[in-house]
């Protein structure tokens, strides 16, 4: 499943291309990503928020106690940071490399997007008021998708590139990777500038339980992506939408279907798009993780107010 670590990661690898500087590799990524969120925040005097610092459970006797909390949930001021970023063989950094435009462009990219008995009473400070996931618990490879979307002042939301892979990448290269294909190289888009990060969103797509339909319609909205392929005028066409397009878009299924193909390159009368020859159907699920650029800002921030500079 995708993180906000992840998304951190390909603003990391976005902001240090247009910076001419080393990124920082994912696994350092995600560990300080970790760390930010388990610092609390501090009130005037420097301490910790009384309502923030503490990571207590109540049970139905209304006793205290942290049993239940896993020791790495606990809050704790970050310790060796400078530790964390010093290269080690094992995780060293490396310089995302794009893929070509033509490969690019044939790898698909997403479509537009419009606008109990106990009680738990732990915080990790106000940073970590998010129900998603924080950080990689999942490692390997995987097909992935970069999404980058421009948030305006009103915040409507507008797609600014989409590329991915249905070919398994390591995350480590693969997202560092589609992080630049998807900002620099989307062909229905210019470049992705400097002056434009502030108004960013990222959004990583992680694509798992590949399987083939045994029907157009059998694949449910919110939980599905779609694959498609299908020869029109004797020549083969595809197409992708991820899992959340169709509902972002308030699509039917058919309303989807018409539009994957319309995507693809199809041309007939909306009424019939079954028509088509040798019609193929995969669908396959993959949870969005999404960050804003000032969310990813303030972590950046807070890095360098450890006394680190770019570069590292």
């Amino acid at each position: 499943m995708a993180t906000l670590a992840h998304c951190a990661y390909c603003f990391e690898s976005l902001a240090a291309s247009l910076e001419s500087r080393q990124p920082l590799s994912l696994p350092k990524v995600e560990a300080l990503w970790e760390k930010y969120y388990s610092v609390p925040e501090t009130d005037e005097d420097g301490q910790p928020d009384s309502e923030e610092a503490s990571v207590l459970t109540q049970d139905e006797d209304g006793d205290m106690e942290m049993d239940d909390v896993p020791p790495e949930s606990r809050p704790a001021r970050p310790a060796a940071i400078n530790r964390l970023l010093a290269p080690s063989p094992a995780s060293a950094s490396s310089t995302p490399s794009t893929r070509s435009t033509t490969s690019s462009r044939a790898e698909a990219s997403s479509a537009s997007s419009k606008s109990s008995s106990r009680t738990s009473i732990f915080s990790f400070g106000k940073r970590s008021n998010k129900s998603t996931t924080l950080t990689g618990s999942d490692s390997g490879s995987h097909p992935l998708f970069v999404t980058w979307n421009t948030i305006s002042r009103s915040g409507n939301k507008s797609l600014r590139g989409c590329i991915g892979t249905f070919e398994a990448q390591d995350l480590d290269q693969g997202l560092a990777s589609y992080a630049l294909t998807s900002a620099f190289e989307d062909a229905r888009f210019l470049p992705i500038t400097a002056r434009e990060l502030p108004a960013l969103e990222c959004g990583v797509t992680l694509l798992t339980n590949f399987e083939p339909a045994s029907d157009p319609m059998s694949w449910d909205i919110g939980t599905h992506g779609l694959r498609i392929s299908f020869i029109y005028h004797g020549r083969r066409y595809g197409a992708t939408y991820l899992p959340d397009v169709a509902k972002e878009q308030g699509w039917t299924k058919e309303e989807t279907m018409v539009s994957l193909m319309r995507k693809a390159g199809w041309t007939g009368r909306k009424d019939d798009w079954k028509k088509v020859e040798d019609l193929h159907v995969v669908r396959y699920q993959g949870k969005k993780e999404q960050l804003s650029y000032r969310d990813w800002r303030d972590w950046r921030d807070w890095i360098d107010e450890q006394g680190l500079k770019p570069g590292y």
